[in-house]
């Protein structure tokens, strides 16, 4: 028996197949839907048209983008000697967070992943080799989360700049602020001390 109608289970099961929602999210995202005013839903609807038309990736770094390129390539303000690696558009927006750092990104759209058939074909890596052998850049950050494939693609990057004469470094990572020594794992234990600085 239907309890719902159907263009609100095909709603529920849209909802149901963006990434970490699931069915009960799903149907509570589209029951709000019905609840919102219509011209509120129309505004939705229209935000995700919009988007899905207009955004593209910037040509220079791979970052989504609108116009013809980002934003972050755009500024003149930027240096351009040096480039972050990052794996997705999100960890740019979270390392532009921090205010600290002042060149540019390259976003990869993914990493390494062979259990999950991504290999190095399936990322942004040729157009970083291409940015980098044009001879401006001087440093590139690898950015890559500190899990098995973020490890994997970093060092498989690593191996091919290094011929092309680019420092090649990578993010420190260690214990976060806030946490105890006790509940930190072996490997973030040897991070902290590897990125060690003096005080």
């Amino acid at each position: 028996m239907q309890y719902l109608p159907s263009s609100l289970e095909r709603l529920q099961e849209q909802f149901a197949r963006l990434p970490g929602i699931g069915a009960k999210t799903a149907q509570r995202l589209a029951f709000s839907v019905l609840e919102m005013p219509l011209e509120d839903a129309e505004g939705f609807a229209n935000a995700i048209l919009e988007a899905k038309h207009t955004v593209h990736t910037c040509p220079v770094c791979q970052n989504l983008t609108d116009e013809a390129i980002c934003s972050i390539c755009a500024d003149e303000e930027r240096d351009r000697s040096t480039v972050c690696v990052v794996a997705e558009p999100r960890d740019l927006v979270a390392m532009e967070r921090a205010r600290e750092y002042h060149g540019l990104y390259h976003v990869l759209h993914g990493v390494i992943s062979p259990l999950n058939h991504v290999g190095p074909d399936d990322l942004k890596i040729r157009e970083l080799l291409q940015r980098v052998g044009q001879g401006e850049i001087k440093e590139v950050i690898m950015a890559t989360n500190p899990d098995t494939e973020g490890e994997a693609t970093a060092m498989y990057l690593s191996r091919l700049l290094r011929p092309l004469g680019v420092l090649v470094t990578r993010l420190a990572y260690g214990v976060p602020v806030g946490s105890q020594l006790e509940y930190a794992d072996e490997i973030t234990l040897l991070r902290a001390l590897e990125g060690r600085t003096t005080m």
